[in-house]
């Protein structure tokens, strides 16, 4: 009796668990999981530190490498387009005016006359 007691409060927080689980279960499919370039740049450190430590079997460090490249130049070609996209807004921000810096400019002097 003792133990169909002890299953009984079990049962009860297993059900109350599980009724706010179902109602946040939707709410967590409402969004998407997210990966970061930071997490993708944190996956090369750990695919280097394992294999570094001897991790992989010889066999398998031909797709380890593999992948490994594909995320290297992956997360080069998304470092080029920041970079791009950067220059690109301070060159819209900028105007004509070069970053606003004016104070080296010089006015122009006129041309003096060649003396024979």
């Amino acid at each position: 009796m003792a133990e169909e007691q002890a299953q009984q409060p079990a049962t009860q927080e297993a059900t109350a668990t599980a009724a706010p689980g179902t109602a946040a279960a939707p709410q967590a499919e409402a969004q998407a999981p997210q990966l970061s370039i930071a997490d993708l740049q944190a996956l090369l450190n750990v695919i280097d530190v394992a294999s570094s430590r001897g991790a992989f079997r010889a066999n398998e460090l031909t797709n380890v490498g593999g992948v490994a490249d594909k995320l290297t130049k992956f997360l080069q070609h998304v470092a080029d387009q920041q970079k791009a996209q950067a220059e690109a807004q301070k060159q819209a921000e900028g105007g004509a005016v070069d970053e606003g810096k004016i104070s080296n400019a010089q006015p122009e002097q006129p041309a003096q006359p060649e003396q024979k």
